[in-house]
């Protein structure tokens, strides 16, 4: 009778162990979402890709958040930033009656401490192959995009937007230099890379688009160069660590505290 006892006790803690365990593996990561990767294959009519056969199908895929915000009123307002008519102003069905789509696609770039980071991207062909990019950096306390003024002190950001212009500026300079000593490029377009950069600088106003990660923000910044000039176009990511944007910050401890 006291083997019995203690076999159906011992079984009785290691089914409870078990259950713990389950509950544990299941339950959301605090601060993160659950999304669901959607994918659809549109396929256009014959009449509308005409004879270009590859243009009959384009893949979609879009996110769709499943869990981890409880407020309906926050959700709300996520999945209306993730829709896609609100990401490159194209719905699905518009997608379908255009034939320059060829895939669309996301990726997240970090889901946690309340922060839902994520770059979407389209490619297609019209005269030439194209290709275009939008990044939300998601506040999933509010659900709202995180600005500049969120994260950083306003009267630290026209500082903030001389440091960031800095990194610009040296690679533009340095994009120069390499053109100048490439002999196979002729004098002509040496000269014009240098008209290409006139202007170009970050400013306060360009300072709301920013990714976020554990070690650090990254800068970003489209300069918008037609397709023709696309190969003197600046990267446009310029990195900090959380070290060194300590003095533009409003709270430390980044990024755990970058929203409230």
């Amino acid at each position: 009778m006291r083997y019995s006892t203690l076999a159906f006790s011992l079984l009785f803690l290691l089914s409870l162990g078990s259950l713990q365990c389950v509950s544990t593996r299941s339950a959301p990561a605090q601060g993160r979402v659950v999304v669901q990767k959607k994918t659809v294959v549109i396929v256009r009519s014959r009449k509308l890709a005409g004879y270009t056969p590859e243009r009959r199908k384009a893949t979609v895929s879009y996110p769709i958040i499943v869990s981890g915000i409880t407020d309906p009123v926050v959700l709300a307002k996520v999945r209306s930033l993730l829709n896609l008519k609100n990401v490159f102003d194209m719905s699905l069905q518009e997608y379908r009656e255009d034939t320059w789509l060829s895939e669309l696609n996301y990726r997240i770039n970090y889901n946690k401490n309340h922060i839902l980071d994520i770059t979407f991207t389209q490619e297609g062909v019209a005269a030439y192959p194209d290709s275009q990019e939008k990044h939300l950096a998601i506040n999933l306390r509010t659900g709202a995009l995180i600005k500049a003024t969120d994260v950083f002190k306003r009267e630290s950001l026209a500082k903030l937007a001389t440091l960031v212009d800095g990194k610009l500026q040296a690679e533009m300079k340095a994009t120069i230099e390499e053109v100048n000593q490439d002999k196979t490029i002729d004098a002509d377009e040496k000269k014009s890379v240098p008209e290409l950069y006139e202007g170009l600088k970050i400013e306060v106003k360009n300072l709301d688009d920013f990714s976020i990660d554990d070690k650090g923000i990254t800068f970003l910044y489209d300069a918008g160069f037609p397709h023709v000039v696309q190969a003197y176009q600046p990267a446009g990511e310029y990195r900090f660590s959380y070290a060194e944007l300590r003095p533009y910050l409003q709270r430390e401890g980044a990024p755990q505290s970058l929203t409230r």
